[in-house]
């Protein structure tokens, strides 16, 4: 059953992808839709690729910082780590691309997938919240009071808190000699952060990370449809979120065009422009992907310990 789940999940990519370049060519026109970057100057572009290579950077000081006594020394080697999940994330279907963390946590630096594979949902938690966070604020600003949008972001940001602190209590009602279920519970509890020092730090190189991310693609995705800044990130928003969904196109086609589409329509755009749009800004992301994992692969061989 598994298998047949898993193929089904490969299939219904392939044709999330087939499905887009088909509704492209009728909706717009893969002539008419890429004619646009012909005018986009390269300088601020070269800057913009560089800016969101630097992004992958934070990720890897992120993981540097969480995993000091593992990676300490080999900074590099943690930013070619970060390339290569990039890499594999964004290109293969149905996030299964998140693989390549815990297997090259294990290949460079020796650490087990009991350690690995928590620590990267704590990231991915982390991410998710940061998204939301800025979704919110994108949000508010065109929809919102300023009131509102004050309160709802400190009720969101208490959340990792919280969370932490669950996280925490949990932990202390599990003996670290059961074995089962609750055995694997808190291995997987165990994989948090260490601190509240360590959750602060980690949440706020997320932040960083994100807010610079989101405001490059949200530039990016102004370049090629007339939305303002606000919504402009709203719907690359919309495009991030759908991260989430259990089904992606291969390299996320179709699903990440619908989400910045949906978010995009309800600001007034018509189809054609959000389509086009949406596309654009994919390729852009699927260009610098491609950059960062070629560079990667020029950044040593260095291997285990």
């Amino acid at each position: 059953m598994a298998i047949s789940s898993l193929k089904l999940k490969r299939l219904a990519a392939f044709l999330l992808l087939i499905g887009l370049v088909v509704a492209v060519q009728a909706y717009v026109g893969w002539g008419r839709l890429l004619q646009p970057w012909l005018a986009v100057p390269l300088p601020p572009m070269a800057a913009a690729v560089l800016l969101v290579i630097c992004t992958y950077g934070l990720r890897a000081v992120r993981l540097y910082d969480f995993f000091a006594e593992e990676v300490r020394g080999r900074f590099p080697l943690a930013f070619k780590l970060m390339l290569q999940h990039n890499f594999f994330n964004n290109l293969l279907p149905a996030r299964s691309g998140e693989v390549a963390f815990p297997v090259l946590m294990q290949r460079y630096f020796d650490v087990p997938l009991a350690r690995s594979v928590p620590a990267l949902i704590w990231f991915r938690l982390l991410d998710l919240h940061t998204i939301a966070l800025v979704g919110l604020w994108a949000l508010g600003a065109l929809w919102l009071p300023p009131w509102a949008i004050l309160g709802l972001s400190l009720v969101w940001l208490s959340v990792p808190g919280w969370a932490w602190l669950l996280n925490n209590w949990l932990l202390r009602r599990i003996s670290p000699h059961k074995g089962g279920l609750q055995g694997l519970l808190r291995k997987a509890l165990e994989g948090s952060p260490r601190s509240s020092g360590m959750l602060f730090r980690a949440w706020s190189w997320t932040m960083v990370n994100w807010t610079v991310k989101l405001g490059v693609f949200a530039w990016v995705l102004a370049l090629f449809v007339d939305v303002s800044l606000p919504g402009a990130v709203l719907g690359v928003f919309g495009g991030e979120l759908t991260s989430v969904l259990p089904i992606h196109g291969v390299a996320g086609a179709g699903t990440y065009e619908a989400g910045i589409v949906a978010a995009l329509l309800p600001q007034g755009l018509d189809g054609e422009s959000a389509l086009g749009a949406a596309v654009n800004l994919h390729l852009f992301l699927l260009g610098v992907t491609l950059i960062g994992g070629a560079f990667s692969l020029v950044m040593g061989r260095s291997h285990g310990r």
